[in-house]
């Protein structure tokens, strides 16, 4: 039997949503004579992340961490911290057509929610970037306790936007998230550029 099309949308929020300037980690770290890279290899390390994932830590603990774990490249902790401040301020890119699509879904009628593993920092970002009320419900990791891929964040997301998960879309642009929803009963699609907008408007009922 053919699966129904999805009647509710929930959609990552970076590599999605949201785009990274990979020029702008790359800047801070020539300034202080940083390693290409290492901000974000050391900010991504699992037992780094995973805590302020799940709102053991907050935003600020992280970042804390990342730049005592900085302090001997970067030529001392002060110099550390600078990099990691500066490194900070710049919170992303929205990327225009996939907002496009966010609101000609929600116009169409269907709930869109944003589905994103974060930090207690998600609300200030989305303010900055001006998204503050264009989703029907925000399911962040950091508040729900539980971070994408497992099955319990899935079913508190469907339920955020009261849809069953055999009728939910659910778009990514990690792998590993797009099998877990998928194991959830979620309908899941990898994300890898506008390009897959035209696919996602016909897998939507509307």
């Amino acid at each position: 039997m053919a699966r129904e099309r999805a009647t509710a949308l929930l959609v990552d929020f970076d590599g999605v949503l949201r785009r990274w300037d990979p020029a702008v980690a790359a800047g801070v770290e020539r300034e202080y004579g940083l390693s290409e890279g290492v901000l974000s290899e050391i900010a991504m390390q699992w037992g780094r992340l995973q805590p302020v994932l799940t709102g053991q830590v907050s935003h600020a603990d992280w970042m804390t961490s990342v730049a005592d774990a900085l302090a001997g490249p970067a030529g001392g902790p002060e110099r550390a911290r600078a990099a990691v401040e500066q490194w900070q301020r710049y919170r992303g890119e929205v990327d225009p057509e996939v907002l496009d699509f966010l609101r000609e879904v929600r116009a169409a009628g269907l709930p869109v929610g944003l589905a994103t593993n974060a930090t207690d920092l998600l609300d200030a970002d989305l303010a900055a970037l001006d998204l503050t009320g264009e989703f029907d419900t925000v399911v962040n990791s950091y508040r729900l306790g539980v971070n994408k891929p497992a099955k319990e964040y899935f079913h508190a997301a469907c339920q955020a936007v009261g849809t069953p998960p055999d009728r939910v879309l659910f778009v990514d642009d990690e792998d590993w998230s797009v099998r877990g929803a998928r194991a959830a009963g979620l309908s899941a699609y990898r994300w890898t550029g506008p390009g897959d907008l035209r696919y996602l408007r016909a897998a939507l009922a509307y």
